[in-house]
């Protein structure tokens, strides 16, 4: 029925990626390049800034946000194995313990690590 032929495959590929770095391209070779002394200030909602305007942020917050976003995609894996859960048997049974188990880990880990801190 195949015949193993994944020449289309690689074309798609080379396509895709030719694509990609012609759209990185063309805003370098048409856009403007005439920044203007107004454009270059920083401002904070229209209005001028008092004091230092480049502060740092702790970088807890990105570490929450980022533990956030891991234990979001871990949870939408979790979901269809639930809709099937009887269908699939022992062994996905021991698998998602399993996958539960390092899910904990992680979890504890950032914990220990403060990493969902906030202040």
């Amino acid at each position: 029925m195949y015949d193993n032929n994944f020449a289309g495959v690689g074309v798609f590929l080379v396509g895709a990626m030719a694509v990609s770095i012609i759209m990185m391209i063309m805003p370098k070779l048409l856009a403007p390049n005439k920044p203007h002394k107004e454009k270059l200030t920083t401002y904070e909602c229209g209005n001028e800034t008092i004091g230092r305007t480049w502060l740092g942020f702790k970088s807890n917050y990105f570490m929450y946000a980022l533990v956030f976003a891991a234990f979001s995609v871990e949870t939408v894996f979790l979901y269809p194995w639930a809709l099937t859960f009887q269908k699939l048997g022992t062994f996905a049974f021991v698998e998602m313990f399993i996958f539960i188990v390092i899910l904990l880990v992680g979890f504890w880990y950032a914990w220990k690590e403060g990493a969902l801190e906030w202040m």
